[in-house]
């Protein structure tokens, strides 16, 4: 829900809130964003692939993303020019030989698999020898193992259908009494956090562009993916920097608090439900928190409008960068104690 400036005005850290990110949306916000999102899925083959509910396509497309975490992007793009990523395909055809350890056996089996690239080791020390999961040789042990498990999640969780599943998930909750939004954002996140190495924010950095690019023919899809929002260091830096975290004695190191109750991405959704997005494109719905969220962590990136980040400002004093245009009304707080 919307509000004025003026039924805001009395809530003081609120207003200033709703200020500073909507200043940084004016100086963001792409107007674009959406047709940006469906463009690059176009050309890619995921949308396509979601019409045709061809599951191999989608899993490749997201194993590629979630190979970009923890990560610069330049760096994991040539990681992966070099030496690929697990594919469906191959995955698909490793499970198909015989003998295999028991943790891949199925979804509900692989927990605890501890595979570890660097030392090669793993959870199963007698049966790494013939296991097929660190053949791939992806970045980091890491990466094996959520590949292995979202393959499996794909297909025996979701029946080898990865857009019907979505689709049951989504029906199931949108007659919820309480927050029918919130119901089906959690139908869909709930369980694919059970799978090894995502969690929200890497759900929703990789999930959101798919559901929002499917909008015109599955509109509940287009409200959830507006509905996610993706805390990174970026973004809980800004709202600790700007002080909104201080503001709303909401301050905590970047992690789980970042998710959890009044952390940075409820923080984030309240003060989207105060700036109309619709002044950045009609097109857009009037409450987009995605928007929000990308706007600011466009503002903050290297690969965006590059301002409020750690190579233009020493986290442990004052921002000092005034070619932010943002600086005379910015709380301007160090992102960690100075050392002493």
């Amino acid at each position: 829900m919307r509000s004025s400036a003026q039924s805001i005005s009395s809530n003081t850290n609120l207003s200033y809130a709703v200020k500073i990110v909507h200043a940084t949306c004016c100086l963001a916000g792409s107007p674009s964003y959406l047709a940006d999102v469906s463009a690059e899925l176009r050309q890619c083959g995921v949308l396509r692939a979601i019409e045709r509910h061809d599951t191999p396509l989608i899993f490749d497309w997201l194993v590629e993303l979630l190979s970009f975490q923890g990560i610069s992007d330049a760096v994991a793009a040539n990681y992966i020019a070099k030496h690929g990523t697990a594919t469906w395909a191959q995955i698909d055809e490793a499970l198909s030989r015989k003998p295999l350890c028991e943790k891949l056996s199925g979804y509900w089996s692989f927990e605890d698999c501890n595979y570890n690239k660097s030392w090669r080791t793993c959870s199963q020390p007698t049966e790494i020898g013939q296991c097929p999961l660190p053949r791939h040789p992806l970045r980091n042990g890491r990466l094996n193992q959520t590949s292995y498990s979202l393959f499996l999640f794909m297909r025996d969780a979701a029946e080898g259908d990865f857009v019907s599943w979505i689709d049951r998930q989504i029906e199931a909750a949108r007659t919820s009494r309480h927050d029918r939004l919130a119901a089906c954002r959690e139908a869909l996140l709930e369980p694919l956090r059970q799978v090894y190495g995502v969690g929200d924010k890497v759900l929703a950095i990789t999930l959101a562009p798919m559901l929002l690019a499917s909008g015109k023919k599955r509109p509940l899809w287009f409200e959830v993916g507006a509905d996610l929002v993706a805390v990174d260091t970026l973004v809980h830096n800004f709202l600790r920097r700007t002080g909104i975290l201080t503001r709303f004695s909401a301050e905590h190191a970047y992690g789980p608090r970042c998710y959890g109750p009044g952390g940075c991405e409820a923080i984030l959704r309240l003060i989207a439900s105060h700036i109309d997005a619709q002044q950045f494109n009609p097109a857009y719905p009037a409450n987009f928190p995605r928007f929000i969220q990308h706007s600011v962590w466009r503002y903050c990136a290297g690969g965006g409008l590059d301002v409020c980040n750690g190579n233009r400002i020493d986290d442990a004093e004052r921002c000092e960068y005034a070619h932010c245009q943002l600086f005379s009304a910015c709380d301007r707080e160090p992102v960690r104690p100075k050392a002493r």
